[in-house]
């Protein structure tokens, strides 16, 4: 990978902190598995028990990228950030969703 990629990755982990809208729950979950993918690679974890519907939900937007090569799943991240971009605009505050889509 590209160590200008690897940037215009972090770059875009960034700004996605900072839209003036949270994101649908959705493109959320997108923002999610993709970023797992490229920073740890396919799912590592067991699924989690059926009553933790939140876990769930991100355990399935990440399983559904396995075998995803890193450079596709930051491409892909990277692409629909620009896409959030355009469709919730910046803020010089952000919004707090970093649990959501780094964790």
């Amino acid at each position: 990978m590209s160590p200008l990629k690897e940037a215009e990755f972090e770059k875009a982990a960034e700004k996605v902190k900072n839209l003036k809208t949270k994101p649908g729950d959705d493109e959320m979950l997108f923002i999610y598995g993709h970023y797992k993918q490229v920073t740890v690679g396919d799912i590592n974890t067991e699924l989690p028990g059926m009553l933790d519907f939140k876990g769930k939900a991100k355990w399935d937007a990440w399983n559904e990228l396995k075998g995803t090569t890193k450079e596709d799943a930051m491409k892909a991240y990277i692409s629909k950030v620009e896409e959030l971009k355009k469709k919730y605009r910046m803020s010089e505050t952000g919004f707090c969703c970093q649990a959501v889509c780094l964790s």
